[in-house]
């Protein structure tokens, strides 16, 4: 066998196959002139890739009417994987034109997606791959030189997160469904009605909400925090491309559960109350979490989030009643839910591609075969409206917010479509020619406390959040001058002030700092201060104040005069003043009576308190304090555990009672002890039960003695307090 012999150069694709042998002195290495020569650069002459397989051509990026992407800075970090962008081809304010941009994806990894230019103005959803990626925007208009594109180029960086709880995406169908939806004829000829179908649809539109959240969250200087997918490797459907090649990709994933009930059944449930009474109003929403949890079996202390769609609820012509639909959001500890009807789903996008015709379809809605959802859905981009968007109100209630005055939360999806698309054809929701330019004054919204909500919730959370499992509650100290002190371990997001009489939100304080995203541990509210933040016709009236932290945590004060009043202040032995904290557990129990200890060693400071005892059972029935003197106070009642459990306190070191962390419901579970030296007991009682909440008094205050309830065990439990 002929040995090989290595040469110094390598033929290209082209070569001849009489290869010349390499020369004894190799030629000197022409001098590389001093430019950027990045394979994707911003400046000067740009190489950039342009179709599979294509070679690199040379482009100039400094062309007036190349695209300019206004939404998202250069090397930016994004969370999503479809992006939202929006931009500009040349000075809309010098002249107005119209085209098209074509988008190129990182290395062809995506097909090349088209997007309309509309008075200079465009909008666009681009397609990204975990890590860096470069995008090439091309600009052409029939006025402008359609054959020589202008062209730019843009980088942005995609960091999927996998440590944070996804939102599942569900379909749910009766046991014995045919698994399909409504749609006219003309549809289910073209496109189908049937489950891979829906599929396509359900995901489209869910990440149309992802791309929709990011870009608001963005708008409100909360970066692009987003909400993620369950995501598995499967056949890819976000182009219609991947259906015709059999592309597999990473998308998300769309869980069938099937339910016990049969079609007969959910259509029975007429629960939808723009449509009348209901039978059984409320079904719907449990047997959606009866097969959730069937499906997902979340374990104690889980927490599953979960958006549902009913595929067999169907429009019923004859009395105008969309059968098995339901528009809720909500949910328990274990599973967050929400739910929605497929009645709108024939006018959903399927893919990318389909996103602007789906926004631009004026086809009116044939009722004979399909609702007209609430009136609002005459036409096709109505229904994509409406189908979509009340389906984002009803997982924004999963995700723990209310209605408000404005936005998503209100009725602000009849405009979803102005998000995506950058003119709006003629609507018969308003009998008007529609929207020309759709700019962001005119799109639909969350509004800024839905934004707040989610810049806290645990589904939003980015790389750079301290991650934490302990939320420790929030607690509310009336103290004097009319005020009231908040204080909690975890934190003081931000504060809702209510009018008697107020169906939302009008007025709130924020304390995130935007600097470092830090929140105070311990804020001040003012009576005086929250009611000069009302309108002044409302000053007067009954105020509630709900206070919220990070993790979810709120306390309710449903009557601010009221806490700040003389009822929660008593006159200690010692002559100071004390004052009632917020109490924990409903102090309810049959039999229930008030009970409360001031603490000698708090007012006698010779004193000295050695120990203290808890005794308990799977709740807490009681807490005796042991002095050096050979006395105790017992609050509660001795029960539970033979002679309960004891901790001492080391006072050779000076160490003191500090506060409790008690885990409380409608009645004390558990608790812990604190001590000035950090020391802590172990959780007594059912260390599991109720929520945790942080006792501890404020700065300037020291513990003075407890107060509550007690019936059979304990059922309410506060500090007094002291300065």
């Amino acid at each position: 066998m002929a040995s090989s012999t290595p040469t110094s150069t390598i033929p290209s694709s082209n070569s001849s196959t009489n290869i010349k042998a390499a020369p004894t002195i190799p030629p000197p290495v022409p001098q590389r002139p001093n430019v950027n020569t990045k394979r994707y650069s911003l400046t000067g002459n740009l190489i950039s890739p342009r179709g599979t397989g294509s070679p690199e051509r040379v482009f100039s990026a400094t062309s007036p009417l190349a695209p300019q992407v206004l939404s998202i800075s250069e090397k930016s970090w994004v969370n999503q994987k479809i992006l939202l962008i929006y931009g500009q081809c040349g000075d809309p304010m010098q002249k107005q034109i119209d085209g098209s941009i074509t988008i190129y994806h990182h290395q062809d990894s995506f097909p090349p997606t088209t997007w309309p230019v509309c008075d200079s103005h465009f909008k666009a959803l681009v397609y990204l791959q975990p890590g860096p990626n470069t995008i090439k925007l091309d600009f052409v208009s029939p006025k402008h030189t359609p054959h020589n594109p202008h062209s730019s180029w843009t980088h942005i960086n995609y960091l999927p997160l996998n440590n944070v709880p996804p939102l599942h995406l569900a379909i749910i169908l009766a046991k014995d469904s045919p698994g399909t939806y409504d749609a006219v004829p003309e549809r289910i000829q073209r496109e189908g009605n049937g489950l891979e179908t829906a599929i396509r649809k359900f995901r489209m539109a869910a990440y149309l909400w992802q791309a929709f959240t990011g870009e608001q969250m963005n708008r409100n200087n909360f970066g692009r925090r987003c909400f993620r997918y369950d995501e598995e490797w499967q056949q890819g459907t976000l182009t219609y491309h991947d259906t015709q090649t059999k592309t597999l990709r990473n998308e998300a994933k769309i869980h069938i559960i099937r339910s016990e009930k049969t079609v007969a059944e959910i259509r029975d449930l007429e629960i939808a109350q723009q449509y009348g009474p209901a039978k059984k109003k409320g079904d719907l929403f449990g047997i959606a979490m009866e097969a959730v949890k069937q499906h997902f079996r979340p374990e104690p202390n889980q927490v599953h989030y979960v958006s549902c769609m009913f595929l067999d609820s169907h429009w019923d012509p004859k009395v105008k009643t969309i059968r098995g639909h339901a528009a809720l959001g909500g949910g328990d500890g274990q599973v967050k839910l929400a739910i929605f009807g497929s009645h709108a789903l024939q006018s959903y996008p399927a893919s990318i591609e389909e996103v602007v015709p789906a926004f631009s379809d004026c086809t009116r809605t044939d009722t004979k075969h399909v609702a007209n959802d609430c009136s609002e859905s005459g036409s096709n981009w109505e229904a994509a409206n409406i189908g979509i968007g009340a389906h984002l109100h009803e997982t924004g209630h999963l995700f723990g917010c209310g209605h408000q005055e404005n936005g998503v939360m209100l009725r602000d999806y009849v405009r979803f479509n102005r998000t995506f698309t950058c003119r709006e054809p003629f609507s018969t929701r308003t009998n008007t020619p529609g929207q020309r330019l759709c700019l962001m004054a005119d799109e639909c919204t969350w509004h800024r406390l839905d934004c707040l909500r989610f810049r806290f919730h645990p589904c939003f959370r980015i790389a750079i959040d301290p991650f934490s499992e302990f939320d420790d509650g929030l607690q509310v100290w009336s103290v004097a001058n009319n005020e009231v002190v908040v204080t909690s371990k975890s934190g003081v997001a931000f504060a809702e002030l209510f009018a008697e009489g107020d169906e939302f939100c009008r007025s709130w304080i924020e304390y995130l700092n935007t600097e470092n995203s830090a929140l105070p541990q311990q804020v001040t509210l003012n009576e005086s201060d929250l009611r000069g933040r009302l309108p002044e016709k409302m000053q007067k009236k009954k105020l509630k104040v709900e206070i919220h932290g990070p993790s979810g945590a709120k306390h309710t004060i449903e009557d601010f005069s009221s806490l700040v009043s003389k009822n929660t202040r008593l006159k200690l032995p010692d002559g100071r003043m004390g004052f009632r904290g917020s109490k924990r557990g409903a102090s309810q129990m049959q039999g229930s009576r008030p009970e409360e200890v001031v603490l000698e060693s708090a007012m006698i400071f010779t004193k000295l308190m050695i120990s203290i005892r808890v005794y308990h059972g799977m709740s807490i029935d009681g807490i005796e304090f042991y002095y050096e003197d050979g006395t105790s106070q017992l609050f509660g009642k001795r029960g539970g555990k033979p002679n309960g459990s004891e901790f001492t306190l080391d006072t050779r070191r000076g160490e003191l009672l500090l506060g409790f962390y008690v885990r409380a419901g409608f009645w004390i579970d558990g608790i812990q002890i604190h001590t000035s030296l950090g020391n802590k007991s172990e959780i007594y009682g059912n260390a599991a039960g109720g929520n945790g909440y942080m006792l501890i008094p404020p700065r300037g205050y020291t513990l003075a003695g407890v107060y509550g309830s007690c019936g059979p065990w304990l059922d309410g439990f506060g500090l007094i307090i002291t300065r």
